[in-house]
Formats: C-alpha cells, sequence, structure tokens
C-alpha cells in the first residue's frame, strides 16, 4: 500500500489497483491489459501501488514505464513515485543504461530517447546499449513488465521493436482514451467513481452566457471576455470558501494551429484587459515557443492566469487549478482531442466544495467541429489497430503511378465554363440573379447572409463522453470583419480547392465570377457584395464542396496515353494503421493477410463495404494465394494509379487489394458496391473513370486486375468493358475469373 498518502488510495483506486494485480498474476491472463482511467483518476498512483503489490511478491521483476515526450510526464511520474511509494528503486534511461534493469526497479523512459531517428541511447557506445542491457537483465533471470503511459501515443514500428526487446510478462496500456479490444484484456475505471471522490469537477459548462442568437466580432474578443468574466467569478468564491490558502484560476486558451496572426491577435486582446508577459499574468507554452513560464506555474497560487498552448501540452500535464479552456478557430475544422479538455477537470484540492461554480469546470468555443473534434476517440463505433508487416511480403515491390506535374489539366476559363453549366443545368438558373438566388436556396440549401452563421455546442455535461448525444446547441452570429474572418475565407477556399485539385487563388477567382459583384464576368449567376461573398462561401463551404465533386464526376476520355504519368516504386509499408472492430462476434485469424494480428475483427460491416468482407473471406478460402494487402485510401506510402476527371485534372486512384498467388502471379483488385434489391449501391460517381485507368494501367504492365462488386451475397468480376448494370455479361462469378 502506498504509504505517504495521509488516507491511502480512494476505494475505486484500490480495486483498479488489485484487478491489475489478479490479471498479472494469473497465467491465463492475456499479455496485454489495457486500463481507460478517465483524466484526473490518478492513473500513476494507482500503477505505483499495483507495482509496489507486485514486486512484494515477485522480486525478480523490473518495470519499464514510457511515458510520451510532451510535458515531462517520466520526470512527474518518477517523482510521484520518489515521493509517494514505498521505497522502491527507480531510475532515467540513462542509469539503466549505465547500471542496467536491476530487480525490483523502476526505470523511467521518455520515448523519445528510444524511437528518435539517431538518438545514442540505442547506437553503439562506450555505454552498454538498450539491448545490451536487456539482454544482460534476461539472462541475470529478470523479467519485465512494460507499462505504456498514455498508451495512444508513440504506437509505431520502431516503438514495438523495443517493446518486444523486453519480451515482457505483460504489457499495460494505460489511457483516458483507451478503447475495448477482443484481443486483450481489459478494464475501465467508471468516470463516476472518479467525480464522486471529488478528484475532477461535477460536470462541464459548455458555452455558458453565450446567448442564443447572439452577435459576435472576432472570437476572442467574445471568448476572452467571457473567460474573463467567469475567471474572475471563480477567483473570489474561492477567496470566501477555501480558507489559509491562494487558489488562483487559470484560463487556458487553445490555438488548434498556432498561426501568428492569431496569437497577436489574441495577445494585443488580453493587453487591453491588463494582462501581458511583462506583468506576468500571461504565459506561453508551444513546442515552439515557451514564455515566461514560472516554475510555479501548476501550483494552485501560480501567478499567471492565462496560458496560450496549442496541443503540446494535451497530454501528461497536471495543473489542478486549470479551469477555464477557451478554444479559438484558426480555420473551421481543426481536431480537438479528449485529453485537451481533461486539464481543466481536475480539482485544485481533489474535493468538492459542493458550489457549482467552484464544481464545474468551463468550456467556450465557437468551433462548429468542436464535438465531433473532441471525441472523434469516444465517437465511433471501430479504434485504430496498428499492425506489422509479415517478413515474407517485406521484400514485394510494384511499380506505381504518380501525378505528372507538367500537364496541369484545363484552364481556369474553361474549369469556370464546366462549373457554370453545372449550376445552370442543376439549379435551372437564368438571367435574374435575385431569382437564382432563391432557386439555390430552394433547390441546394444554399444560405444568403451577410452574416457568419455559427451552431455551437451549449449545456452542462456530467460525463465527459455525454456531450456525443447532445442535441443542444445554440446559434451565433458574427458580423462580417473582412480583415478578421479573411482567415475563416481562406481556410474554407482551402479546403473547397483540393476537390477540384485547383489552387486556392484559381478557384477564388472563379467563385468571385460565379457569385461577387463588381467582379466582371459573363458567368455572374448572383451578385453578391464583399462582406455576402465571404459569407456566403465560408457558410456554403460543404454544399459547394459536394456540387464541384459532382462537376469533376463526369465522364472524360483517359488521357494516360498522351501525357504519362510519373511511376516511382511502391512497397508494402511495414507498419499501419487499421480499422478494427471491437465488438467482432467469433473473431478469426486472417492467415493471409500481409500484416501479424489480422484477423476478422478488421474486416465486419463497422469498418469494410459488403464486397470488401466477401472478398477477403473469399481469399481465406483459397489455398492458392500467398497474401493478400489490403492498401489504404490515400498517402504517397500506397500504391497508386492516376486517372482523370472532366476537369482534366489528374488524381490519384487507389486499389484496394494487390494479391500474391503462390505461383507468384500479383492480382489488383479494387472492390465497389454492387446491387441491392435492384438498387445500385455504387457511390463513387468517378467509378467509370477509374475503371478506364486502372484496364489501361494494367494492361501496359501486364497485371491481372478487376472490379469486384456484390450481389446478393456473392461476388463478380469485370475487367473487360465497363457497365454500371450488373445484369450486363462483362460482370462475371468471380470464381470463374479470379
Amino acid at each position: 500500500m502506498i504509504i505517504n498518502l495521509p488516507n491511502g488510495l480512494f476505494p475505486f483506486q484500490q480495486d483498479a489497483s488489485f484487478k491489475l494485480l489478479q490479471m498479472t498474476m494469473n497465467t491465463q491472463t492475456k499479455q496485454t491489459i489495457v486500463m481507460k482511467s478517465p483524466t484526473g483518476s490518478g492513473k500513476t498512483l494507482i500503477l505505483i501501488d499495483f507495482i509496489d503489490e507486485y514486486l512484494r511478491l515477485n522480486n525478480k521483476t523490473a518495470f519499464i514505464w514510457l511515458c510520451p515526450g510532451n510535458g515531462n510526464l517520466e520526470e512527474q511520474s518518477q517523482e510521484k513515485m520518489d515521493t509517494n511509494g514505498a521505497q522502491r528503486k527507480t531510475q532515467k534511461l540513462s542509469e539503466s543504461l549505465l547500471n542496467g534493469f536491476l530487480a525490483e526497479s523502476t526505470t523511467f523512459i521518455n520515448w523519445e530517447l528510444v524511437t528518435k531517428k539517431g538518438n545514442r541511447a540505442i547506437s553503439d557506445h562506450e555505454k552498454k546499449n538498450l539491448f545490451e542491457r536487456i539482454a544482460e537483465a534476461h539472462r541475470n533471470g529478470i523479467s519485465f513488465i512494460v507499462i505504456i503511459d498514455e498508451e495512444h501515443s508513440n504506437n509505431t514500428a520502431k516503438a514495438n521493436t523495443i517493446i518486444n526487446a523486453f519480451s515482457p510478462i505483460h504489457i499495460i496500456r494505460v489511457s483516458a482514451t483507451a478503447n475495448k479490444n477482443s484481443r486483450f484484456e481489459y478494464f475501465e475505471i467508471n468516470e463516476e467513481d472518479v467525480i464522486n471522490e471529488g478528484l475532477i469537477t461535477k460536470a462541464i459548462y459548455v458555452n455558458e452566457d453565450v446567448a442564443d442568437g447572439m452577435k459576435i466580432t472576432a472570437d476572442y474578443d467574445c471568448l476572452l471576455e467571457l473567460a474573463d468574466k467567469k475567471r474572475k467569478e471563480i477567483a473570489e468564491r474561492y477567496k470566501e470558501v477555501v480558507e489559509d490558502k491562494v487558489i488562483r484560476p487559470l484560463v487556458l486558451i487553445q490555438f488548434p494551429s498556432g498561426q501568428p496572426e492569431t496569437i497577436a491577435a489574441v495577445e494585443k486582446k488580453l493587453e487591453s484587459m491588463g494582462y501581458t508577459y511583462n506583468n506576468g499574468m500571461v504565459s506561453k507554452w508551444m513546442s515552439e515557443d515557451k514564455r515566461d513560464l514560472p516554475e510555479n506555474l501548476t501550483k494552485n497560487d501560480g501567478i499567471p492566469v492565462f496560458l496560450l498552448m496549442k496541443q503540446a501540452i494535451s497530454t501528461g500535464w497536471d495543473c489542478p487549478r486549470a479551469k477555464i479552456l477557451v478554444k479559438l478557430r484558426e480555420g473551421m475544422s481543426e481536431s480537438f482531442q479528449i485529453q485537451t479538455i481533461g486539464r481543466i477537470r481536475r480539482m485544485p484540492e481533489a474535493k468538492h466544495y459542493e458550489d457549482d461554480l467552484l464544481d464545474f469546470c468551463y468550456v467556450y468555443t465557437l468551433d462548429e467541429q468542436f464535438k465531433a473534434g473532441l471525441f472523434q476517440e469516444e465517437d465511433r463505433a471501430y479504434v485504430p489497430i496498428r499492425l506489422f508487416l509479415k517478413d515474407k511480403c517485406k521484400a514485394f515491390i510494384m511499380e506505381k503511378q504518380i501525378e505528372n506535374q507538367q500537364y496541369g489539366g484545363l484552364g481556369d476559363r474553361d474549369i469556370l465554363q464546366k462549373i457554370y453549366d453545372y449550376y445552370n443545368n442543376k439549379y435551372h438558373l437564368g438571367k435574374d440573379k435575385e431569382q437564382n438566388k432563391k432557386l439555390l436556396h430552394e433547390l441546394g440549401g444554399y444560405e444568403f447572409a451577410d452574416k457568419i452563421i455559427n451552431k455551437i455546442v451549449d449545456g452542462v455535461y456530467v460525463l465527459t463522453n455525454s456531450l456525443i448525444n447532445s442535441k443542444q446547441t445554440k446559434t451565433a452570429y458574427q458580423d462580417v470583419d473582412k480583415r478578421n474572418h479573411r482567415i475563416y475565407l481562406l481556410h474554407s477556399l482551402e479546403n473547397i480547392s483540393k476537390v477540384i485539385l485547383m489552387q486556392r487563388d484559381s478557384l477564388q477567382v472563379i467563385l468571385e465570377r460565379l457569385f461577387r459583384e463588381h467582379v466582371l464576368s459573363m458567368h455572374k449567376l448572383v451578385a453578391l457584395g464583399t462582406k455576402e461573398y465571404l459569407a456566403f462561401i465560408v457558410n456554403n463551404e460543404q454544399i459547394i464542396k459536394n456540387d464541384l465533386n459532382d462537376v469533376t464526376g463526369a465522364m472524360v476520355e483517359q488521357l494516360s496515353y498522351k501525357y504519362k504519368p510519373r511511376t516511382s516504386t511502391f512497397k508494402i509499408p511495414e507498419q499501419d494503421l487499421y480499422k478494427y472492430d471491437p465488438n467482432v462476434k467469433n473473431e478469426r485469424k486472417y492467415v493471409k493477410n500481409a500484416y501479424e494480428g489480422y484477423t476478422s475483427g478488421f474486416a465486419t460491416s463497422v469498418v469494410h463495404s459488403t464486397s470488401e468482407i466477401l472478398f477477403e473471406e473469399y481469399c481465406e478460402k483459397r489455398d492458392d494465394i500467398d497474401w493478400v494487402y489490403k492498401n489504404g485510401d490515400s498517402g504517397k506510402q500506397y500504391f497508386s494509379i492516376v486517372y482523370w476527371q472532366s476537369v482534366e485534372k489528374q488524381r490519384l486512384f487507389y486499389a484496394d487489394y494487390i494479391v500474391k498467388m503462390k505461383d507468384g502471379t500479383v492480382w489488383v483488385i479494387e472492390t465497389k458496391g454492387g446491387e441491392s434489391k435492384g438498387k445500385d449501391k455504387n457511390i463513387d460517381i468517378q467509378i467509370e473513370n477509374k475503371f478506364n485507368a486502372f484496364k489501361h494501367y494494367a494492361h501496359e504492365k501486364g497485371l491481372h486486375w478487376g472490379f469486384v462488386r456484390d450481389k446478393d451475397n456473392r461476388l463478380y468480376i469485370n475487367n473487360t468493358v465497363f457497365a454500371i448494370d450488373m445484369a450486363d455479361d462483362h460482370w462475371q462469378p468471380i470464381e470463374e475469373v479470379f
């Protein structure tokens, strides 16, 4: 039992420690144990207690405690063990390289020291290197247990190599965002137990005092004022409730991208409110810029009341006085991790005050993607699992295509004409621009306003993941400020430009000719003023993207024969993340897959289409197949073929599977949605363009290939002439061709 805590562990912490002890002592337990531990639950103390109890029973064991690089978490954890634990030996990596891994020791290691390229910790050096020390411990009869703190971090091939080198009898993975996985042992600490013991706030209040229909200028003007008002209220209440102590609440200001102009604007706003670096009230913690960080920053009586941050301290940073989070936008869709909100959930004295003002934490944000981004780890039916390539697949190579940058496709004028014709035909537009507005709104859902419309999260939430199903929202309007909101416009244009594969500036010229007044054009659909135009692009970003995607989907003669794509060598990645269904039933190992550990849990309806599921099952039953590789959807590391779309832009097509037969023959297969009850399930508007490009590539390279689709739970293949109707004779039963 931990000896230096006045009241010992809380009951739920004791239960978790005992659960770990039971699992690790049971010879039937799987090697990997996953513990989901909410931020603020005291996972470090739980692990320290478990280590102490385990070593009382197994003194020929050494623990390896791996921590992510950000936030000096390994130093914090070692200090906690030295302060609160029994007198167990702790050491850093440098000490283990000098003295070795001793029985009953715990070595705290920052991942970057052993995974960063060229690091001397695992190079030939005058000290015995890491692998030699591990081998030495094994020869001395010492067993290892590896603890992976914040287990979602550093899940890479190099990290896996390090873990495997220890040959641990158990691997304990701990995180606030861990997911259930049938391949591992799993248990979680109930967040309600942590709340009931007073360790974290009773609830999260999102956007308090942001009134429905509220008009806002810049995010930071409104949100910083609301946050400071709340901070002052909390500070005054602490003075009334807390005796003989100073608790100074801290406001975290998160910049997703850390763009200099946004940071400068916030610094200027804070200065106008009386808070500066010079008077000690403001600090900054970003990976490339740490400024005015006092030693007592995380102490309850720390001086700074505003901390500017990016994601650098989303993991492993403990500051119980942090009570308020301001999440700014530097665009419209930045990700936001669940660990970030954990920074403001801890209670400064590990107890509730029975006062909602002090027992709640507060989030202020106008980010429309807040809920989806914040809970991306929670709000999904699958979990990402990293798999590692089998040795026999590592030597495989083949040629892939990449874009030929010497040909840029149609000119801007021709693209403008295609978009203009598309809008006129789809929405029945004419010369009357006001009538065109009505048609675009009624038929396409386009919004026309001189304000930016924000649908924002609102309400009080007890459990962190209770926001997932929340339908509580407010609408806030921002009067368009050309200077402050230009970054929103540029961000939306950037997102739209990816659909049509053109430069943002060129796209802006086209959209201005279509929708903006005072821009000379023969293709004007509506005439919007400057503010209306900015709001139009930002508010309708998704609709514009959908329409332009349709424009590019029209059939086009493939130009590959004329404008040769560039080529490069493709090798199967030695590691990759695959989506895994943790609720898979009757899980089976897929021995034909190119990656170790691939099972039917990676091929369920949660993560795969019906045609993919059927194809992988079909391959598993074939004795003449050596291995099957499931290709990625996008990225330079994957196998790709160039195809052309209607604006004569090159795009990359990533065929789904590469199959190597035992006789050395290679097949490349693309799966598509088939038919169900007579209805077409294909949703890819580029399907014919891809088919024709694939056919040309396969013929040129002498490859076996095919498009595979499902109908009535059977697979059909076509590698001759494209036909969307699966009744066409070119779609044949797969077993007759492949």
